[in-house]
């Protein structure tokens, strides 16, 4: 059962740090006020089209896959903090609408409404995910008593406070992963562009500007955000699942399991050399892929570090009883055993979106292609 359970966290956490990359979509979005014309912006509108369903689908898989391997964590955290979610899935219905009608024929909004929808969502998508991502750290203020079940007249397992989720956003630590989550997204974003769009020296150049200076926000963040958490209290849990507070929780997780140190090290080793290679090469088009993949890497060994090595991963600032860990919110030993079954079909999945994803990337996109695509954004 506990093999299963390790083994669900860690999909999960992969399917969190494919979300945090496929984020450069959002983050994109949150650039387009920054085109020096119509034509640059449409360019990044239909460049970024051509992934964010990507996006959209993967937030679905991650949702599903926690209702499905970890049902408590679902009904508290999605139940209870409704506000901080409904804010998030109203942002990424302007996304998908503005995608659909923002050029269409009879658009009675303009398109500058649709795109400020856009930006919206990317401003608010990595914000607000980035808190959510923040209270699984640093906790949230809730209960859980599961003998509530068997009350006839209010059967809620999971009580949140008022707020339910609003008194996460104005939570400082929180904000903090959201800002590095949104700067990050803006970094990818931008070697994105160059990757991705072929209008000229010019373009290149203020992407790979946009690429430096967003990239140097997101260090400083990242940096302060690492210093936050390693030096933060966590809880753990014991032999008989009782859960305390354990001082330095994260920083023993990362020196207990060094493998995900060493993943996460690589990680961010990656990102870094992407950047450093766009500073130093301007016609280098290729910093996405490192960028991109220690994002996944260094994520994944971070979403992992909160679950593993008895630790709650979403602790309770009210109860630490009611803590949620990966032993006592997870599904039955039939269902997980059945999921693990089905998710042997994983790579063929991640296969096809990968041969999707080049098939859609090349060639680069130009403003003589824009101009003679009939379904354009």
């Amino acid at each position: 059962m506990e093999a299963l359970q390790s083994y669900w966290w860690f999909l999960i956490s992969l399917l969190g740090a494919l979300l945090v990359f496929l984020l450069f979509v959002q983050g994109g979005q949150t650039m387009l006020f920054c085109s020096h014309s119509s034509m640059t912006r449409n360019l990044k509108v239909n460049s970024l089209g051509r992934k964010w369903e990507l996006t959209y689908t993967t937030l679905v898989v991650f949702g599903g896959a926690f209702f499905a391997s970890f049902p408590l964590f679902y009904s508290t955290c999605f139940g209870g903090a409704y506000w901080l979610w409904m804010l998030i899935l109203l942002s990424f219905i302007l996304q998908a609408v503005s995608y659909e009608f923002r050029r269409k024929p009879g658009n009675l909004l303009g398109t500058r409404v649709y795109d400020a929808f856009l930006f919206f969502n990317g401003c608010a998508g990595c914000i607000l995910l980035g808190v959510a991502v923040g209270m699984m750290i640093f906790g949230a203020d809730f209960t859980v008593t599961k003998g509530n079940i068997l009350d006839g007249g209010q059967p809620v397992i999971s009580v949140w406070n008022s707020s339910h989720g609003l008194e996460a956003i104005f939570n400082w630590r929180n904000l903090l992963v959201g800002f590095t989550v949104l700067f990050l997204a803006r970094t990818n974003a931008a070697l994105y562009f160059i990757n991705s769009i072929e209008e000229g020296t010019a373009f290149r150049a203020r992407q790979r500007r946009a690429a430096l200076v967003n990239g140097a926000v997101f260090v400083v963040l990242f940096l302060a955000l690492v210093g936050v958490i390693f030096t933060s209290d966590g809880y753990g849990y014991d032999a008989d699942g009782v859960i305390s507070e354990v001082p330095y929780k994260y920083a023993d997780n990362l020196m207990s399991l060094w493998w995900l140190g060493f993943i996460f090290v690589v990680g961010v080793v990656m990102v870094l050399y992407g950047l450093g290679k766009t500073a130093v090469r301007r016609v280098y088009n290729h910093g996405i892929v490192w960028t991109g993949a220690g994002t996944v890497l260094a994520i994944l060994a971070l979403l992992c570090l909160l679950g593993y090595n008895d630790t709650a991963f979403l602790p309770s600032v009210t109860d630490p009883q009611s803590s949620l860990t990966i032993r006592n919110s997870s599904s039955s030993y039939f269902t997980l055993k059945v999921m693990t079954w089905v998710s042997v079909l994983s790579p063929i999945v991640i296969a096809y979106i990968a041969v999707v994803w080049r098939k859609l990337s090349k060639p680069p996109l130009t403003p003589t292609e824009l101009e003679h695509e009939h379904e354009a954004y």
